[in-house]
């Protein structure tokens, strides 16, 4: 069992949840996620861990109200526990050897992704411009903590409700003519926002990294579930990943087998809400 020591609500659809871990958070590196079962009927579900305090021996997930799993592990509180959590799993993030200046863009909840990258790099010393892309100012997260943790931060909202109105791809686009000289993109996100920021690096040549969550189950390869096809060749997300080139990821067919489940993943949340509302879960 897994204690949660804490729980905030980010905003309305995105909770945070600081989790009792001590094996994980001693061993987590930025880029690894873990899988988690809310209880013996819980599905395994996947999320990368947004930070960890290995003195305390706690990691801290970011995640946002989608479907049953996440509604349900939502649901529970500070003083409550989670049956499993396995980790960490996947390959950390790694950028060129010898980069000085890299830029690092969230979408959404990915920038709960992206941060513990920016952070490490922050850390060492690069030069890390983040750009964090949001539809509206009232579901902007974690914006102290990118400031604290970056040379320079942008903030774009679709609406232009907050920061600077327009996707991270043009505000991307704008940093790069006005001479930014990346040695690495690191894009978390929608799957269209990261299809789109590789192909505003692609014509500069410059290394663009994306983060993947393709349907996950086992998380150790067998399944089969997250394969992704990466410059032609058929890759497994959870073993080989989440991280790939983003010049050479088949987005197209991602997105297709991506929303396999989406329509019963709507029907599984309103069942859910139902339930709760009745108070049967």
């Amino acid at each position: 069992m897994y204690l949660i020591k804490r729980k905030e609500v980010l905003n309305p659809s995105v909770v945070l949840m600081e989790i009792e871990a001590p094996y994980i958070a001693k061993k987590v590196q930025p880029g690894q996620f873990v899988i988690y079962r809310v209880d013996e009927q819980g599905e395994r579900v996947p999320l990368t861990v947004n930070d960890c305090d290995r003195e305390a021996g706690t990691i801290t997930l970011i995640f946002q109200l989608v479907g049953r799993s996440t509604l349900k592990l939502a649901a529970l509180n500070e003083g409550d526990s989670i049956l499993d959590v396995v980790g960490p799993l996947g390959v950390p993030t790694e950028i060129p050897e010898g980069a000085k200046r890299i830029c690092v863009i969230g979408g959404g909840v990915g920038c709960a992704i992206a941060y513990p990258q920016a952070k490490k790099y922050f850390a060492e010393g690069l030069e890390v411009d983040v750009i964090a892309g949001f539809r509206s100012k009232d579901i902007v997260i974690l914006e102290d903590a990118f400031k604290a943790h970056s040379t320079r931060l942008t903030v774009c909202t679709d609406d232009g409700s907050y920061g600077r109105k327009g996707f991270v791809t043009d505000a991307l686009r704008e940093q790069i003519e006005a001479g930014a000289k990346y040695d690495c993109v690191i894009a978390i996100g929608p799957v269209p926002m990261m299809k789109f920021v590789s192909k505003v690096t692609e014509p500069y040549g410059i290394k663009t990294i994306v983060s993947l969550n393709p349907i996950m189950i086992d998380g150790t390869g067998m399944c089969g579930g997250c394969r992704v096809t990466v410059g032609g060749k058929t890759r497994y997300a959870c073993v080989e990943g989440p991280d790939f080139d983003g010049h050479e990821v088949d987005y197209d067919e991602l997105m297709r087998r991506s929303g396999v489940f989406r329509e019963r993943e709507a029907d599984c949340r309103m069942m859910t809400l139902a339930e709760q509302k009745r108070g049967d879960a």
